[in-house]
C-alpha cells in the first residue's frame, strides 16, 4: 500500500494499481450497482481521445511540455487499446456529475504518463489536475465524451440496420405472390399479401436508417468541448479553443466543431433526449414487427399457422415438441427494456438545474444500453429470424379465399347492403363470399371467378380496373 493525500485526508492505495485517491474514495462512495465504469470502454475510449486531444493541444499552443505531452498520449493509446482494465472501478453510478469519472481517468492517465518518465507510479512528474485536466473541466469533458461514444454506437446501429433491411426486402420478394388475409382489429379483412406484409416491415427500417442519418451523421458532431466549467471558458490557455477541435478529429477520425453556444451545451440534454426518443422509437417498432411474426407463425395446429420460423431451441420441459418464437420474445423484451432506459433519460434531462445538467452518469448508461441491447437484438433477429422465415403457402392461401371481406367486392359493385347480406349468408351457412355470389346468381361465373380471386384484389390497380368494368 501506497499513502496519498487530497483535501480531506489521507488513505491507503494499493500500490499495483493506476488510480489515486480521488477514484478510491469514489469506489467506496458509490458501491451500489455492481456495475463500474470498466463496463463502459467506448466511453472510456472517449474520455481518453479527448485527453490526448487537449494534452497535442496545450503542447501545440506551448502550455505543456513535450515530453510530459508526449507520455500523457501514450497512456491515452494504452487506455483506448483497452489496456487498462480493472482501472476503473467506480460505480456508474455516482453524484457530482461524473466528477468521478473524469477524475479516475486524470489520475490513471497521470500515474502511467509519469511511470513512463521516471519509472515509478506518482504525479511528481506528471500531475492529474495540472497537466492531464489542463484547460478542462468535467462539465465540457463529459458531455462531449458522451456524444463521441453515441456517433460511434450509431454507425454500428446502422450497418445492422441495413442487414435487416436487405433480408426484409429478400423476403418481400420472395413472398410477393403469398395471398392471405389481412387483419384489422384482430378480425379478418381484405386479401393481402406476405410480400406487402414484409415490404411494410422493411419500409419502417428504410425510413428509421434516414432518420439515424439525418439526426447523427448530416452535419459535423458538434461538441461543448473548451466550455470548461460553466461555458465561460475560464482555464484555457490562448489559442486552446481553435486548436483542440483540430487535435480530436485527427485522435478520433470524426468531424468536429465547436457548438454555437457553450452555455447551452452543459445545460441543456435535449440532444441525448432526441437520441433516445429515436432509438425508443426503433424498439417500438421493432417490437410490433416481432409480435406479428409471433402471431402469424402461432400453432403448430392451433394458431395462425401463415409463417414457419426457424427452430433455434426446444421451447418447453414439459411438452415434447414444443418451440417457442424465442427471437421474437427477446426483439420484445429489448424493447421493454429500450423504453424503460428512455423514460429514465428524459428525467435526468429534465431534472438539469442552473448551468449544469449533473445526471449525465444515468444518461450515458441508459443510452449504451438502449444502443446495445437494439444492436444486438437486431443482430440476432436478423441472423436467426427473418434470414429463415418461410410461408405456409396453402394455409395464407385458405384464410385469403374465406375471408368474409371479400364482400368488399360485393360491395363496391352492389352496394353496402347486398355485400352485408352476402357475407352474413357467407357466416351462416360457413361458405366462402366466391360461393355465395355464383350461387346467387348476381354476376356471370367467369366475372365471379375475376372479381374475387384474391391475389386480384391485393393489387389495387388490377382491381380497379375490373371493378370499373
Amino acid at each position: 500500500m501506497i499513502k496519498e493525500k487530497d483535501g480531506l485526508g489521507e488513505m491507503d492505495i494499493p500500490e499495483e494499481v493506476y488510480y489515486g485517491i480521488q477514484s478510491e474514495r469514489a469506489k467506496r462512495n458509490f458501491d451500489i450497482s455492481g456495475h463500474s465504469i470498466d463496463e463502459f470502454p467506448d466511453f472510456l475510449r472517449a474520455i481518453a481521445e479527448i485527453k490526448k486531444a487537449a494534452a497535442l493541444t496545450n503542447y501545440t499552443i506551448g502550455k505543456l511540455d513535450q515530453k510530459i505531452a508526449a507520455a500523457i498520449c501514450q497512456a491515452a493509446d494504452e487506455i483506448i487499446e483497452g489496456k487498462m482494465e480493472g482501472m476503473f472501478r467506480i460505480d456508474v453510478f455516482q453524484g457530482g456529475g461524473s466528477t468521478s469519472t473524469n477524475m479516475n481517468v486524470n489520475e490513471v492517465l497521470a500515474k502511467r504518463a509519469n511511470e513512463i518518465l521516471t519509472g515509478h507510479k506518482g504525479y511528481d512528474a506528471v500531475h492529474p489536475n495540472t497537466h492531464v485536466n489542463r484547460g478542462q473541466s468535467t462539465n465540457d469533458v463529459i458531455p462531449t465524451a458522451i456524444s463521441i461514444t453515441c456517433y460511434r454506437y450509431a454507425k454500428i446501429l446502422k450497418n445492422v440496420l441495413l442487414e435487416l433491411e436487405k433480408d426484409l426486402k429478400n423476403k418481400a420478394d420472395e413472398l410477393k405472390e403469398v395471398v392471405k388475409a389481412s387483419r384489422t382489429c384482430l378480425q379478418d379483412a381484405v386479401p393481402i399479401t406476405l410480400g406487402q406484409e414484409f415490404s411494410g416491415y422493411q419500409s419502417f427500417i428504410s425510413r428509421h436508417i434516414a432518420l439515424l442519418d439525418k439526426l447523427m451523421f448530416s452535419e459535423p458532431l458538434k461538441l461543448p468541448l473548451g466550455g470548461t466549467a460553466a461555458g465561460t471558458g475560464l482555464g484555457v490557455f490562448d489559442g486552446y479553443m481553435e486548436e483542440v477541435y483540430i487535435q480530436l478529429e485527427k485522435v478520433t477520425g470524426i468531424t468536429v466543431m465547436q457548438k454555437e453556444n457553450l452555455f447551452d451545451g452543459l445545460q441543456q440534454g435535449d440532444e441525448y433526449l432526441r437520441i433516445s426518443g429515436y432509438l425508443k422509437s426503433l424498439a417500438t417498432g421493432l417490437g410490433k414487427i416481432a409480435t406479428d411474426l409471433r402471431m402469424l407463425s402461432s400453432g403448430p395446429r392451433c394458431g395462425f399457422q401463415e409463417l414457419y420460423l426457424p427452430a433455434v431451441q426446444p421451447g418447453s420441459s414439459i411438452m415434447p415438441g414444443k418451440v417457442n418464437p424465442v427471437i421474437p420474445e427477446l426483439v420484445n423484451q429489448v424493447c421493454y427494456q429500450v423504453c424503460g432506459d428512455d423514460i429514465a433519460i428524459t428525467m435526468a434531462v429534465e431534472g438539469g438545474e442552473l448551468d449544469l445538467n449533473v445526471w449525465e452518469p444515468v444518461i450515458i448508461k441508459n443510452l449504451t444500453e438502449e444502443f446495445k441491447l437494439l444492436t444486438g437484438g437486431i443482430r440476432q433477429f436478423t441472423r436467426l429470424c427473418i434470414a429463415g422465415i418461410r410461408a405456409n403457402k396453402e394455409k395464407c392461401l385458405e384464410y385469403a379465399e374465406n375471408t368474409l371481406a371479400n364482400a368488399t367486392v360485393a360491395s363496391a359493385l352492389l352496394g353496402y347492403p347486398e355485400g352485408t347480406i352476402i357475407a352474413q349468408k357467407a357466416v351462416a351457412e360457413e361458405k366462402t363470399i366466391r360461393e355465395v355470389v355464383r350461387e346467387k346468381k348476381i354476376m356471370q361465373d367467369g366475372d365471379v371467378d375475376k372479381l374475387l380471386d384474391p391475389l386480384m384484389l391485393t393489387d389495387w390497380r388490377k382491381s380497379s380496373k375490373v371493378i370499373s368494368k
